[in-house]
């Protein structure tokens, strides 16, 4: 049976670490995905006292309201899912835990911007 290289860890990297490449992308998609999301969404909409503070996000909230910041993390996302895609395909044995930097990133940032948010938003 013929499996798509795209879907598949095997012959990569990665090959037989699936749970911690799961695991990673959940942690990313938890916190950057719905932490950061639904804390701006909370702080841009009920607050009342903050706005954004990028400049891009801004812009996009003040055009096309919460569907506008949705589409932009979906962007992010899912270029970060590309980028992890093209490094398994590519990597050599020289790049070890660079293979998994996106999903690490995104979950870092994530955390930073939801804590900070909840912090905003208890005053």
């Amino acid at each position: 049976m013929a499996t798509d290289s795209w879907t598949t860890l095997d012959g990569t990297m990665l090959e037989g670490r699936r749970v911690e490449f799961y695991a990673l992308w959940a942690i990313a998609t938890l916190a950057y995905g719905v932490g950061d999301l639904l804390t701006t969404l909370a702080l841009v909409f009920r607050s009342g006292r903050v706005f954004e503070a990028n400049g891009l996000l801004r812009f996009t909230l003040g055009q096309f309201g919460p569907v506008g910041l949705v589409a932009v993390k979906l962007a992010v996302f899912f270029c970060c899912l590309v980028l992890q895609l093209y490094l398994l395909r590519t990597a050599t044995d020289d790049d070890g835990l660079f293979l998994l930097a996106p999903p690490v990133v995104l979950a870092l940032v994530g955390t930073f911007v939801t804590v900070y948010n909840v912090r905003l938003l208890l005053g």
